[in-house]
């Protein structure tokens, strides 16, 4: 979908791995990984704040992030959120699973010509 088009919507669970990718490299506050995801995309995913916060809390919970409170630029406090050992790991699956949604959608819109559906067969 482009631009024009508004963003687009999530499929479920990509938001977990999203976040996690995000804070791969960097410790962040909620609203910069927000930035991050907004930015990378191209603006295509604009992640809201009832999404992120319920999100961040869940990966905190299972381990794969953690938190501690810190100031921001604008000298205000936030949490800042770092990926753990465990998260990195999860984000391995959940970037596996996620080329293999890709892999399974894309041979369903680019099924083969017929022929090389024919071509098959007779081999």
């Amino acid at each position: 979908m482009g631009k024009d088009n508004g963003p687009v919507d999530m499929v479920q669970g990509t938001l977990d791995m999203l976040i996690l990718q995000a804070l791969r490299n960097d410790v962040l506050h909620g609203f910069a990984i927000a930035q991050v995801i907004n930015q990378r995309s191209s603006d295509h995913i604009k992640v809201e704040t009832g999404s992120l916060y319920p999100a961040l809390h869940r990966i905190e919970r299972r381990g794969w992030i953690t938190a501690e409170w810190g100031l921001s630029e604008s000298n205000r406090r936030a949490k800042y959120y770092r990926i753990t050992h465990e998260g990195k790991k999860q984000l391995k699956v959940e970037i596996s699973r996620w080329n293999q949604m890709v892999a399974a959608i894309s041979a369903i819109l680019n099924p083969p010509t017929e022929e090389a559906t024919f071509q098959k067969v007779s081999s």
